[in-house]
């Protein structure tokens, strides 16, 4: 670097420390189904509950769509989508630990089936244990709150993606 003898050098350096927080997923939507005869607005508060952030001050909607069921009954579908960081990892750390190290332990083993190609991994909760005694269940049945968590991978591929998944789960099942 040439400096001019009439000028003053001065070198400054900015150091920036960030807490290591590591991205795991790109994208997080829970969401149900609403039959006609269910109540509306104790599904749509549990669907909030499931989300751990003022929704209202994070200007988070509960987006509602109408669609037609079996014998063209209606049923309302409720969703709720997050895609910053700190509401994605708040949302993934505090349904872990609201799971047994049992179902922990289920996801993980699960961890092949529940992760599609375009690295989805979907997890659902019985509904009626989660209405009825507030309590988080892993199930297979179709009546149930659905989560779907895009997997933050690098490079975007199957396997990587199963390694984020593993890493968060065996880190998370001590618990």
């Amino acid at each position: 670097m040439l400096h001019n003898s009439n000028q003053k050098s001065k070198t400054y350096i900015n150091i920036t420390f960030f807490n290591e927080i590591m991205k795991y997923l790109n994208k997080a939507v829970a969401s149900v189904l609403v039959k006609e005869n269910e109540d509306l607005e104790e599904i749509k508060t549990a669907l909030e509950c499931l989300i751990p952030l003022d929704l209202e001050k994070e200007k988070i909607p509960v987006k509602r769509q109408t669609a037609k069921g079996f014998e063209d009954k209606k049923i309302v579908i409720l969703k709720i989508e997050l895609e910053k960081a700190r509401h994605t990892n708040t949302l993934i750390k505090d349904l872990l630990n609201k799971l047994t190290k049992g179902q922990k332990a289920l996801l993980l083993d699960q961890a092949e089936s529940r992760l599609d190609n375009h690295q989805h991994f979907f997890i659902r909760l019985d509904k009626e244990k989660l209405l009825k005694e507030g309590r988080y269940e892993i199930t297979d049945k179709g009546n149930c709150f659905h989560i779907k968590l895009h997997i933050a991978a690098f490079p975007s591929k199957r396997q990587e993606a199963l390694k984020v998944i593993e890493k968060l789960l065996k880190e998370q099942r001590e618990r």
